[in-house]
């Protein structure tokens, strides 16, 4: 049995692996602001035995040093994410990805506890909108926007994150892995904050108008979330993986478009499809990468990884969970 602290447990990820190593016989401990996490995501496991949640900010430096030295791992999930929330809450996204990182990086370096960081394959910006473009990987070149597009200012916040992680390893000794996790979807995720899969499905149930925004030639590869969280816990105990930074994610590539119409067939929904311009969702200038596609060569080498879910059953995941 492991003593195992996650921060963002209560969110939509961090709920899945909660489960995971609860049933595994772990101790675990939950940090959780609660901002964009949900009660209803662990409600299920809170009466369980070795599970407990301390609702409450990673930037609050006192707990995070009492929960760091009781635990033996720490998995960093916390931070703003989604699209909407991003471009309306740029310095709570800024604040959230970059403090509470250094909050976790530097308490676990005090007590030199392992530590597994989220990272998103967002950190690549633009560099897949070629049309030859080959899949992402970890060593690659990044192309960012320009600082006045606030689209960009998620991906800045996440490869600082990564900077800083690779700089506690390198020169404080810290064990640390970082996964680029490459559009997670699956049960309890909301759409609340744009997240596209969610939004497609609760559309097409109930017989609303499933937006596309751009043209929907944009191509994305989903995960199931089970297949991310078994990925992380597998690397988690892999030491060859420490030091690294490792995608995590479903090289099945699909366009948005075809991802409508699919969601539309499987639900048997009459919802038209209809388009929305990034500037009338977004604001003017809203950029956007039109292929995002992981090399998972380094994550088969680690753990074996073998997605277990393809598209279709995850995107019925989704429906069988909304109905």
């Amino acid at each position: 049995m492991m003593k195992i602290l996650i921060t963002g447990g209560a969110g939509f990820i961090g709920s899945h692996l909660v489960d995971r190593l609860v049933e595994n016989g772990d101790d675990v401990t939950v940090v959780d602001d609660l901002s964009t996490g949900s009660m209803k995501n662990i409600r299920h496991i809170q009466r369980r035995a070795g599970f407990r949640l301390v609702v409450d900010t990673i930037l609050n430096e006192p707990l995070m040093k009492e929960l760091v030295a009781q635990c033996d791992q720490v998995y960093h999930l916390a931070a703003a994410v989604g699209v909407k929330l991003i471009m309306n809450r740029p310095v709570e996204t800024l604040e959230t990805n970059v403090k509470g990182t250094e909050m976790v990086l530097g308490t676990a370096n005090k007590y030199k506890k392992k530590v597994l960081i989220a990272s998103t394959s967002e950190v690549y910006g633009k560099i897949m909108n070629g049309d030859n473009s080959r899949p992402l990987v970890e060593d690659a070149d990044r192309l960012m926007g320009a600082t006045t597009k606030r689209r960009w200012a998620y991906a800045c916040s996440k490869a600082f994150d990564e900077f800083l992680a690779l700089a506690y390893f390198e020169e404080k000794k810290l064990p640390v892995i970082i996964t680029r996790l490459f559009n997670t979807v699956g049960p309890r995720q909301t759409g609340q904050y744009g997240m596209v899969l969610p939004n497609f499905v609760q559309k097409a149930l109930i017989g609303k108008p499933i937006i596309i925004y751009g043209d929907g030639k944009q191509s994305r590869s989903f995960t199931h979330v089970a297949d991310v969280v078994e990925s992380m816990v597998k690397l988690m105990n892999t030491p060859e993986a420490v030091g690294q930074v490792i995608n995590v994610g479903n090289e099945q590539e699909i366009s948005i478009i075809e991802l409508a119409h699919m969601v539309r067939d499987m639900t048997g929904s009459e919802s038209e499809i209809e388009f929305l311009t990034y500037d009338r969702a977004y604001g003017p200038g809203f950029e956007d990468m039109q292929r995002r596609s992981p090399d998972t060569t380094r994550l088969k080498t680690l753990i074996g990884f073998t997605p277990r879910h393809d598209l279709k059953s995850i995107v019925q995941s989704v429906i069988d969970y909304y109905l």
